[in-house]
């Protein structure tokens, strides 16, 4: 772990430790709060010692992202007794569970366009983020990736979700959607945690305006050919007083948005060569007149040949956007 997470996770345990001391029943009275005092008092024991962040067991590091979540982890995954890993598994279904429930409906149809996703995580859950709400205003659309995989993302998703629903009442510009989102982003994760997201809003009449935070270039999808539009900031989390640029364009019926994660242009095939960004928009630019769902099959499908029998490593996710007037 590094230092500043360390740093992190110690107050985050001296404070765990004031409060089991503050609350009756106390551990000089109670055996489950005298264990818990216990649990803190180890950790930050192998804190002091070094040792933190080392299986017990075996002697390799544990996974960060499941310190990140509890400190008190003593051993790695693979030393878990069956038992252990029986309860994780348990865990980790109900979280898949809860995050698609996270998802938008699939069969939402928003005034003036069609839209459709794919959401594929490379495991149980992921840290890939997808959510469509239709307001006065338009149809807001959010979408983005948060840095690292396995459950620590998967919450920040959570956390992230969250954050949209209730700022999307709000009907503020998009700009201070997403700078204040960056804000709680940045009070409330660790150093080095960040996510890149785009937040933008389809108006009825095609017009678009939208913030990309750091994420990959997205793409407008027309008869004429496929344009990129770059990041207009740095990700959420880096830094607190970040300002981001607005993306304005008129989408013209029959016209898409398509969006996507680093799952699609990261992947790899047998030979260790990326697919890349070039391929995903050829792709588009061959679809165009496609719908959402027709055009997300195809990108698919491509991958799919491009990759084979080749195990995905990172989550994966896309958003098509047409207009239709």
């Amino acid at each position: 772990m590094a230092t500043a997470e360390q740093t992190y996770l110690r107050s985050e345990l001296l404070e765990r430790r004031e409060h089991i001391l503050s609350f009756e029943p106390r551990p000089d009275t109670d055996a489950s709060a005298k264990q818990l005092l216990g649990e803190i008092d180890a950790a930050l024991a192998r804190m002091e010692a070094g040792s933190f962040g080392i299986c017990l067991s075996c002697h390799t590091p544990v996974e960060a992202d499941r310190l990140l979540q509890d400190p008190m982890v003593e051993v790695c995954l693979d030393c878990l007794s069956p038992a252990e890993q029986r309860a994780l598994e348990r865990d980790l279904t109900l979280a898949a569970q809860i995050q698609r429930g996270l998802l938008p409906r699939k069969d939402l149809a928003p005034l003036g366009w069609r839209v459709g996703y794919h959401y594929q995580p490379a495991a149980l859950v992921s840290g890939d983020f997808c959510d469509l709400l239709e307001t006065d205003s338009g149809l807001l659309f959010l979408f983005g990736d948060v840095a690292g995989k396995g459950v620590a993302a998967s919450m920040l998703m959570s956390h992230l979700h969250a954050t949209f629903r209730a700022l999307a009442d709000s009907e503020d510009s998009v700009e201070r959607m997403a700078t204040l989102a960056n804000r709680l982003f940045c009070e409330s994760t660790l150093a080095g945690q960040y996510a890149t997201l785009v937040v933008g809003r389809g108006a009825r009449d095609g017009g678009v305006e939208l913030v990309s935070a750091g994420h990959l270039p997205i793409l407008h999808v027309g008869s004429g050919g496929t344009v990129s539009r770059d990041a207009t900031g740095y990700p959420l989390g880096m830094f607190r007083k970040a300002e981001f640029a607005v993306h304005r364009m008129t989408l013209q019926p029959g016209e898409s948005l398509l969006l996507y994660t680093d799952g699609i242009s990261e992947a790899r095939n047998s030979a260790d060569e990326e697919y890349g960004l070039e391929r995903v928009a050829e792709v588009a630019s061959r679809c165009a007149s496609l719908s959402p769902d027709g055009l997300i099959e195809n990108c698919l499908a491509a991958l799919s040949r491009f990759s084979g029998a080749r195990k995905a490593t990172d989550d994966l996710a896309l958003l098509a956007m047409q207009y239709v007037q």
